[in-house]
């Protein structure tokens, strides 16, 4: 069995994608997709791999948790999606390290599930932006002990993907950023998925309508019923003209705002972020989907 998994990053796309994928509950039955509600199996996952604490677990677990998750059902892939998969907020951190609980919670799983072909799914965000939004979700009194010395700007999400795919380099490992989830999110979908592509699915605007005013809506499907894209960057390049003429800004426009930190050193996060991006996108073992 395929299971794809999508693990975050937290503060990414707030569970819209896996609210989408539960819309297409009919199409995917029809492939041998099956996608349960989060209350099926994010709980169970954690607790499991944490009792385990890197112990070989018994070895019916795999069954007793596939019986809880989808019961009556053998499907062909299974698709999961917790962006605290790895750790809540304030652990994102812990020890200086970016997501230092990544090996133990993808160890875990691959226990759990030896037999079964893993999909890894991850959503990164500008630091400027995820640092300030996951401090404010944390517990941490300071910016300070939220970091645990980590230094904004040696942040890299590169080094996340890098143990990732040390612990697991037989894995498939997509990562997209969060800021162009609007402009791919049925390519998202459909790769989280495994649908044929092509697929029509439910909820293709999803996220783009969160950003953009409802006239703005209405005249892009509009637009998009009389001339339909011919590729997918034809697509995105309608996309963007309709978000630049009819984007809600206070949906697209963020306030940055971290302690201690001036203009130029935000402007210098989103530049490393990008010198990132782009070294992510060249790595062996990723598929990445951007712009």
């Amino acid at each position: 069995m395929e299971i794809a998994l999508h693990l975050g990053a937290n503060c990414t796309d707030e569970d819209r994608l896996v609210r989408t994928i539960l819309k297409n509950g009919a199409i995917l039955g029809e492939h041998g997709i099956a996608a349960p509600g989060p209350g099926k199996y994010r709980r169970i996952l954690r607790e499991t791999i944490q009792n385990l604490n890197g112990q070989p677990p018994a070895p019916d677990t795999r069954q007793i948790i596939l019986d809880a998750i989808v019961p009556d059902e053998s499907p062909d892939r299974l698709v999961l999606s917790n962006s605290n998969f790895i750790c809540i907020p304030n652990r994102i951190f812990e020890n200086g390290i970016l997501y230092a609980q990544a090996e133990f919670k993808l160890q875990g799983m691959l226990q759990l599930f030896p037999q079964d072909d893993l999909d890894l799914f991850l959503a990164i965000r500008d630091p400027a932006a995820f640092l300030p939004d996951a401090f404010a979700r944390s517990n941490m009194d300071t910016f300070d002990a939220f970091m645990q010395g980590k230094d904004p700007h040696e942040v890299r999400w590169s080094d996340l993907v890098s143990r990732i795919l040390q612990v697991a380099p037989h894995i498939t490992l997509t990562v997209w950023c969060n800021e162009d989830t609007p402009m791919i999110w049925d390519e998202l979908v459909i790769a989280l998925t495994g649908l044929p592509q092509g697929t029509k699915i439910n909820g293709p605007h999803d996220l783009l309508a969160t950003i953009m005013s409802s006239e703005g809506m209405n005249r892009y499907i509009n637009y998009l019923n009389a001339h339909p894209p011919k590729t997918i960057s034809q697509k995105r390049r309608v996309i963007a003209a309709f978000l630049d003429k009819y984007a809600i800004a206070e949906e697209i426009e963020e306030v940055v705002d971290l302690p201690g930190m001036t203009a130029e050193d935000i402007t210098e996060l989103s530049d490393l972020y990008e010198e990132d991006v782009a070294r992510i996108a060249q790595m062996e073992g990723v598929r990445f989907i951007g712009l």
